[in-house]
């Protein structure tokens, strides 16, 4: 089997997280930048990264990296690249995205339109044609510099990876559903511990917990891009590495989460999200408000996404928002409680001083993640 460079983009702050889960599906990381890790893997990595890899944006072999900062060197370096190995003669090819960070080269349009000139060069000279009907399979290119290094990438997914499936329906301000799951995995949450989100919305946080509890692989119930490359992947790797899916599932685990909003539709969207996500029976949503937050037993954990202030006429009631929350997290004595939020004055309102904060980018917004930690349960005897 042949060896790819895989690019894997992840949401910046949280590249531990991806790195462990890819060293748990058994591949080795060769570089670790800024909100995207690479690693080593042949064609069925390809396969069982986009189908079990959870914290991924998306899933990319690395065509060529290179130093441009001139046009002229822009189209030579791409010019150069082995296209005719991973693009065949009825490819459909352009590039999908370019981006550009402290780089000479900056307009996105135009590092486009010159990447497409000199691969469509570069294949001229390889296939011996003058004209591409471009009618078969799709073959999306993502172009991304940074300090002028060009970096060039097929994109094996397609819809970004967040994009499980299961949610139709979302509520005023959602997590993607890679967020969520980095920010379980953040935490020291397991399936044999209690789990509430008291601002489910439309159900990310609980139906991501889910999953991880039952070993639903998130990838398994949608398509990609890549299962049209039959010149690069036997379709059967695909079929197989579903099937390693579905023999991994576990949904007769026993678990305790649940799901609170004060938002009856929002909650009734939360169901339907949990239904098609295959994991409704393990959740309990109900229509409740924070203040009205408690349970009876202990060693729990708050991991939730509650309101910011995304309109100006909203900031006004995050105080009393922010004292409720605080007020009931006091009530859950030895619980532990997650939250991401853009407000400033949390631990202000909250009334207490969280024990880690770490900062995390969701999309252009920059959150903290803050994590007020409770005592740990006492061991079990044997």
């Amino acid at each position: 089997m042949r060896t790819f460079d895989l690019l894997v983009p992840c949401h910046f702050g949280l590249e531990a997280v991806l790195k462990r889960e890819i060293y748990d599906l058994g591949y080795e990381i060769t570089k670790v930048e800024d909100g995207r890790v690479t690693f080593e893997g042949d064609e069925e990595a390809i396969c069982r990264a986009n189908i079990f890899l959870r914290t991924a944006e998306r899933v990319m072999i690395q065509v060529g990296r290179f130093k441009a900062t001139t046009f002229e060197e822009l189209f030579q370096g791409i010019k150069n690249l082995p296209w005719e190995e991973y693009i065949p003669e009825d490819g459909k090819f352009w590039v999908k995205k370019a981006s550009s960070i402290n780089s000479k080269l900056f307009s996105p349009s135009d590092i486009q339109s010159i990447a497409k000139k000199a691969m469509v060069e570069r294949m001229k000279q390889k296939y011996h044609k003058e004209w591409f009907k471009e009618d078969g399979a799709a073959y999306p290119v993502r172009i991304f510099l940074l300090k002028d290094e060009v970096t060039v990438a097929l994109d094996t997914s397609g819809d970004s990876l967040h994009k499980r499936g299961y949610r139709t329906m979302t509520s005023k301000a959602p997590l993607t559903e890679t967020l969520a799951a980095s920010l379980i995995m953040l935490t020291p949450w397991r399936k044999d511990r209690i789990l509430v989100d008291p601002f489910c919305g439309s159900g990310t946080f609980p139906i991501e917990a889910a999953m991880i509890a039952a070993n639903v692989a998130p990838g398994m119930n949608r398509d990609f891009t890549a299962e049209e490359w039959t010149n690069l992947i036997d379709r059967k790797l695909w079929y197989e590495c579903v099937k390693e899916a579905e023999d991994m599932i576990d949904t007769t685990v026993k678990v305790d989460i649940q799901g609170y909003d004060i938002d009856g539709d929002v909650i009734k969207a939360a169901r339907e999200n949990a239904k098609r996500a295959g994991v409704e029976h393990m959740i309990h949503f109900q229509q409740r408000a924070v203040a009205d937050l408690s349970h009876p037993k202990k060693y729990g954990f708050i991991i939730t996404n509650p309101p910011y202030g995304e309109r100006l006429e909203d900031k006004a009631d995050l105080p009393e928002l922010y004292t409720q929350i605080g007020q009931a997290y006091q009530r859950l004595d030895s619980w532990s409680m997650f939250l991401i939020t853009s407000y400033t004055d949390t631990e202000k309102y909250i009334g207490r001083k969280a024990d880690k904060n770490r900062k995390i980018y969701n999309g252009m917004l920059k959150t903290y993640f803050y994590q007020f930690l409770g005592p740990k349960p006492p061991k079990k005897r044997n």
